[in-house]
């Protein structure tokens, strides 16, 4: 028995050390560490562009309305008979539509406290109201 353990002894059949092993297992943790942060923000940019994509098709809804008839809707289910479809997370709201103006409103089920408005005075989303 001792003569074939030393018979691999002076094989050499060797392998990663504990300390390479944790070497490695750190690197990892540390590139895992950059990551991660860096994911989220991009799925957070991409409910944003989903919300602002909302309101430029509805806003494209809103006026193809209006040439349809002579004043704005204040119903999303009228824009949806104009072609509207948004993502099943976001909530459009038409805050206020006259003749001559709208302004509707767009939030995330993913993201809390961001809203989105859209008026037809400035004619692009931003997270100003300017209704």
């Amino acid at each position: 028995m001792f003569q074939r353990f030393h018979a691999m002894r002076e094989k050499r059949e060797g392998g990663f050390t504990l300390i390479e092993l944790l070497v490695v297992i750190l690197i990892i943790a540390i590139l895992a560490a950059i990551a991660i942060p860096v994911f989220l923000r991009q799925r957070e940019k991409g409910w944003r562009s989903q919300m602002e994509s909302a309101l430029k098709n509805a806003a494209t809804a809103q006026e193809s309305f209006l040439t349809a008839n002579t004043s704005y809707t204040t119903g999303t289910a009228a824009l949806g008979s104009e072609g509207l479809k948004t993502a099943p997370d976001v909530s459009l709201v038409i805050d206020a539509a006259t003749g001559t103006h709208y302004c509707m409103k767009a939030t995330h089920s993913s993201l809390s406290g961001v809203t989105y408005f859209y008026s037809s005075n400035s004619g692009r989303p931003s997270t100003s109201s300017s209704c």
